[in-house]
């Protein structure tokens, strides 16, 4: 295949997306700008396997052939466009397969399990999920200290709680809870109430403590980002500036997710990525 349709493929998974990703890799110079579009779109596409598949088995097996498609990727065989484009990118951004089955490991989790016992076990998934994509994202991104890498991990964790935060009510809707159930019965929230998307004070408690936990995580990650690196992890820095006025938008609204989707205006998005872009040392003062 051609690597320029590759790329153009992977281009349009991502702008179709919507997704606040995209407005960090705008800023980015040609050659990382198209690895992390490359990257983005393999994760959409083994996500969307398990949103788009009714039928776990199917899921599985379509898991299976990604699995196939990363080991024919690294012997010099893909075949599938978004593999076409990750090619030029392993050896020069650290990609390893080791990584990419780790994302798929955790996109597996969601066909065995739909609720968590604890926050070890959530954190666990959360992980493969997002920590190794920000694991990767930080190589591609540039990085001359390896506690940058610890930054990512932790900052991948705090953008996947954003998300389960926002999502409570669509994720219902499929039959998931990823709130800890421990944490649901400390606040005294029944499952059935989520499910039936049914609010309560000890509802918006529970999700006051999970909005707590993940801004502390924002302050964790940007404590461990070294000085040295500030600039070239800019765009992890836009999705955070995103995400956490994401998460301000969704507490100011009370928590109420589980009959909408809150959401900021892609024109709201490319202005926080600018003044982020410009200032990112803006991000690490909050």
């Amino acid at each position: 295949m051609d690597l320029t349709q590759a790329d153009q493929y992977c281009q349009q998974k991502a702008a179709q997306s919507g997704s606040s990703f995209y407005y960090s890799f705008l800023f980015l110079p040609p050659e990382r700008r198209r690895a992390i579009t490359a990257l983005y779109a393999f994760c959409r596409e083994v996500d969307d396997v398990v949103d788009e598949c009714s039928d776990p088995q199917l899921a599985r097996t379509k898991l299976l052939w990604w699995r196939q498609e990363v080991a024919r990727l690294y012997a010099g065989q893909p075949s599938h466009p978004v593999a076409h484009a990750l090619t030029p990118h392993l050896s020069a951004f650290n990609i390893t397969a080791e990584r990419l089955n780790q994302i798929i490991d955790g996109m597996e989790m969601d066909l065995e399990q739909s609720r968590y016992l604890d926050f070890a076990g959530l954190n666990k998934y959360c992980f493969h999920v997002a920590g190794v994509v920000g694991l990767l994202a930080a190589e591609i991104f540039g990085r001359s200290d390896e506690r940058t890498l610890a930054y990512a991990e932790k900052l991948g964790l705090a953008f996947q709680l954003t998300n389960i935060i926002r999502d409570v009510g669509e994720d219902a809707r499929k039959g998931r809870i990823y709130l800890p159930v421990d944490e649901l019965q400390r606040f005294d929230v029944k499952a059935a109430e989520i499910l039936n998307g049914r609010y309560s004070d000890n509802f918006t408690r529970l999700m006051q403590f999970q909005a707590q936990r993940a801004q502390q995580l924002y302050d964790e990650a940007f404590a461990l980002l070294p000085a040295a690196d500030l600039r070239a992890q800019r765009p992890g820095l836009i999705m955070a500036a995103i995400y956490r006025t994401l998460l301000d938008e969704v507490s100011a609204a009370q928590f109420q997710v589980l009959h909408q989707r809150i959401a900021l205006t892609p024109l709201r998005k490319l202005w926080i990525a600018w003044k982020t872009w410009l200032r990112p040392q803006r991000m690490l003062k909050r």
